[in-house]
């Protein structure tokens, strides 16, 4: 029987494990052990083999392959870093030992003191003095071959794919370089970063169709967060001139390759700065999280080299959609623009403003030739709640969007600070929700307060760290890069 993962019927070598499980603990030997301290990782071994040669060391990992019978055999061992090869030989262990030693699985986890040294072959490796049993593997490992391909296993046993793929353990390694790379540099430029609720009594911060939780205590209904904007946004009042915070956000939407509705993202907000200060930032430190993650600011994806050098390209949106259809769609009437896009083969409602087309028409006619690393800027105040007005003109934000390989990546604006528009913009997302769109956004009374007593002018950015990691690791999909993404039932 293969290994499927699941409880029910056990496998032959599964009932041998746990028999031998017994067998150990007949022989005083218990197989799930305790502390066992480590002098050094495989690669700190190999590295540094010139200075550790003939030296005794102490090493923990998974037994991953064994060869050799008889008086003598070599045990692959994995640890955290890498591999190593051990040598054993009954002269050195023991008898009792070295029949113990062959007595173990492969996947069983052992800690092991013994001699650097390097073979005939000249493979660096460990001549083992003694070895403790850890933990027993009461599961065989997947072949590696499966543990590689099944694209289902990866994703639904991650610790199985972190096992037997080291290309995936790299994916993660990198994640983690990417996320202390944009702390880094935030923290160089100022930033202070906070921790802002998971639950929020009003829905707002960005479009987007929500979760809904219930507080036992409070005896209220929450939303998981969509987007922490509010909420930083009041630090800003509080006069918190840069902040920004990394966390989770919850957004009730479809699965795709590219988008999960649990999703890591960075909000950051800078007081008396605009949305071109903003922009020059975020491509500065879009620059520098890829350059620590892969060593150059061009980095290849799925076969296309993506150049994140700055400075980025720029285009409105209203000039994108002109350069790809002909469209000059903000001097159209409401009515007009509807005609127009339509005869595009574009779908949008009835009574469409020229703003809500403008979105439209370019959601389905630009974005995919937007390869390479671009900002969109001036989006329409009827897509925008949060962005200050054009002060040329009122149609349009403040606003950039980047965009990489077709994909919108991060977003950001010089953020409104009048209460009085903010409160008529929140009243037209009341209408539009009324109306039955379950993506705008709730009039917030406490934050509009908070704007009230003044907020500095101020930009404000939001990334989307997955999708940024997908481009940073070369990564096909969004499961690919979240450790344990969110799976159907087997059944």
């Amino acid at each position: 029987m293969t290994h499927d993962g699941g409880h029910s019927e056990l496998s032959d070598q599964m009932v041998i494990r746990r028999q031998k499980v017994d067998e150990w603990r007949e022989q005083r030997i218990e197989p799930f052990g305790g502390r066992f301290v480590q002098s050094h990782y495989s690669t700190d071994i190999i590295t540094n083999f010139t200075e550790l040669e003939g030296t005794e060391v102490s090493v923990a990992g998974r037994i991953r392959a064994r060869r050799g019978h008889g008086k003598a055999c070599f045990i692959d061992l994995q640890d955290t870093m890498g591999s190593i090869q051990l040598y054993a030989k009954v002269d050195l262990l023991g008898q009792e030992a070295y029949t113990h030693l062959g007595r173990l699985d492969i996947g069983d986890i052992i800690g092991v003191n013994g001699t650097v040294f390097r073979t005939n072959r000249g493979e660096i490796s460990i001549e083992m003095k003694t070895f403790e049993l850890l933990a027993k593997a009461l599961r065989p490992l997947p072949e590696k071959w499966h543990g590689l391909k099944d694209v289902e296993l990866r994703y639904r046993q991650r610790y199985l794919d972190l096992i037997t793929n080291s290309a995936a353990r790299k994916v993660f390694e990198s994640r983690s370089k990417i996320i202390k790379a944009m702390r880094e540099f935030l923290e160089n430029k100022g930033f202070l970063e906070v921790e802002t609720p998971m639950l929020h009594p009003v829905l707002g911060g960005a479009n987007a169709r929500p979760f809904v939780t219930y507080h036992n205590a409070l005896d209220m209904s929450f939303y998981l967060r969509i987007a922490p904007e509010l909420y930083l946004k009041k630090l800003l009042v509080g006069g918190i001139d840069r902040v920004f915070e990394i966390g989770k956000n919850f957004r009730n939407e479809g699965v795709s390759t590219k988008h999960n509705p649990e999703f890591t993202a960075m909000e950051a907000y800078w007081a008396y700065a605009d949305f071109e200060d903003m922009m020059r930032l975020t491509e500065e430190l879009t620059a520098y999280m890829a350059v620590q993650a892969t060593g150059s600011t061009v980095v290849e994806y799925q076969g296309m080299k993506l150049d994140f050098t700055p400075p980025w390209p720029r285009m409105s949106m209203n000039d994108s959609v002109k350069e790809h259809t002909g469209l000059d769609i903000l001097s159209m009437t409401d009515s007009e623009a509807v005609t127009q896009a339509r005869n595009l083969g574009v779908s949008v409602k009835d009574d469409a403003t020229v703003g809500e087309v403008l979105n439209a028409v370019f959601e389905d006619k630009v974005e995919e030739h937007l390869v390479q690393p671009t900002y969109i800027t001036h989006h329409p105040v009827d897509v925008s709640p949060l962005a200050k007005r054009n002060a040329e003109n009122p149609l349009v934000t403040d606003r950039f969007e980047a965009y990489a390989n077709t994909w919108e990546i991060l977003n950001g604006f010089s953020e409104l600070n009048d209460p009085i528009d903010q409160r008529g913009r929140f009243e037209r997302q009341m209408e539009a929700r009324a109306r039955g769109d379950e993506e705008a956004q709730e009039l917030d009374e406490d934050f509009l307060e908070a704007l009230e007593y003044g907020m500095p002018p101020a930009a404000g950015l939001g990334i989307g760290i997955d999708r940024l990691v997908m481009l940073l690791t070369n990564s096909a999909s969004i499961r690919d890069v979240l450790l344990f993404p969110h799976m159907r039932p087997r059944d």
